[in-house]
C-alpha cells in the first residue's frame, strides 16, 4: 500500500447541458499537468441535480460513460462521477469507478433526497460499494448519504479495516453548508478514514446558489484541502502512515458495538 494522489474538481455545472458541461470537465480535466491517481467530479456531472431522469437518464454504454473511460485513460487516473442511469426501467443516481483500464464499478445513491422529491424520480440502492484501487479500499457515497452514519459505519476486525477513504461527490446548496463541513469530519473520525466531500459551485435552475466547500480531511478529522466558492482543481496525497498511526494510537472502532 502506497500513498495515494487525488485530485479534487470543484465546477460550476449547466443546467441539463451535457455537451457544455462535458466540454468544461474537459477542459478543467487538461489542467491537471502533474500525475495523479484519483480525479473526482460533482453529482450529476454532466446535468447538475436534476430531476428530470426520463430525458436525462443514459444507459452504461451511453455518451458519459464513453466520455469517462476515454478520459480516465488519457489521465491515467481513475474517476469518480455520479450520474443519471436508466437500467431495467429504473433510474438511479449512480456514482461509477472508472479505472484507465476500461473497468466501471458503481453505487446507487442508498438515501434518496425527499426534501427534493428524488425518492419519486428515483430507485434507491440497496447496499454499499467498496472499490479497491492501488490497495486503498474506497467507500463510494453520495451527497444526502452524507446525514446518515449508519450507512457508512466503518469496523475493524484483527486490525483490519471494511475500507480506508469515503468519497461524497454532492450538489450541496449553501444555505447548509455548515451541515456539509461538519458531518465530513464527522465521519472522519468515528471511521478512523480519510474522507473526501466535492461539492459544485454557482447556482442552479431553481435558484439554489452552492458554494463548494470541497475538501479532503485526515482521519483525524483535520482539514487539509479546502475551498469554497471558485471553480478549483485541488490536489494532496492521501497517506498510508498517517492512516496507521491514527488507527494503532486511538483504536475505537474495536469498542463498537455489533
Amino acid at each position: 500500500m502506497q500513498d495515494l494522489k487525488v485530485t479534487l474538481i470543484q465546477a460550476k455545472q449547466e443546467w441539463e447541458d451535457k455537451d457544455t458541461n462535458l466540454a468544461h470537465f474537459t477542459k478543467m480535466l487538461n489542467e491537471i499537468e502533474n500525475p495523479t491517481d484519483l480525479i473526482i467530479l460533482p453529482e450529476m456531472f454532466q446535468t447538475a441535480f436534476t430531476m428530470n431522469a426520463e430525458e436525462m437518464a443514459e444507459t452504461m454504454d451511453g455518451q458519459s460513460l464513453t466520455w469517462l473511460k476515454q478520459k480516465s485513460r488519457e489521465k491515467e487516473a481513475a474517476i469518480i462521477a455520479s450520474l443519471i442511469i436508466v437500467e431495467n426501467e429504473n433510474y438511479y443516481n449512480r456514482l461509477v469507478f472508472v479505472t484507465p483500464d476500461l473497468q466501471v464499478q458503481h453505487y446507487d445513491k442508498r438515501k434518496l433526497f425527499t426534501l427534493a422529491k428524488e425518492d419519486e424520480h428515483y430507485t434507491s440502492g440497496q447496499e454499499n460499494t467498496i472499490v479497491e484501487y492501488k490497495d486503498w479500499k474506497i467507500l463510494l457515497q453520495v451527497c444526502y448519504d452524507l446525514r446518515f452514519p449508519e450507512v457508512a459505519r466503518n469496523k475493524e476486525e484483527k486490525e483490519q479495516f471494511d475500507y480506508d477513504v469515503i468519497v461524497y461527490v454532492a450538489n450541496w446548496p449553501e444555505k447548509r453548508s455548515l451541515h456539509w463541513k461538519v458531518l465530513l469530519q464527522a465521519r472522519a473520525v468515528e471511521n478512523q478514514c480519510y474522507v473526501i466531500g466535492v461539492n459544485r459551485v454557482g447556482e442552479d435552475a431553481n435558484g439554489l446558489t452552492y458554494s463548494g466547500d470541497s475538501c479532503l480531511i485526515s482521519p483525524l478529522g483535520e482539514i487539509e484541502q479546502y475551498h469554497a466558492y471558485d471553480e478549483i482543481i485541488m490536489s494532496d496525497m492521501l497517506e498510508v502512515e498517517s492512516l496507521k498511526v491514527t488507527r494503532s494510537k486511538l483504536p475505537f472502532l474495536r469498542d463498537r458495538e455489533v
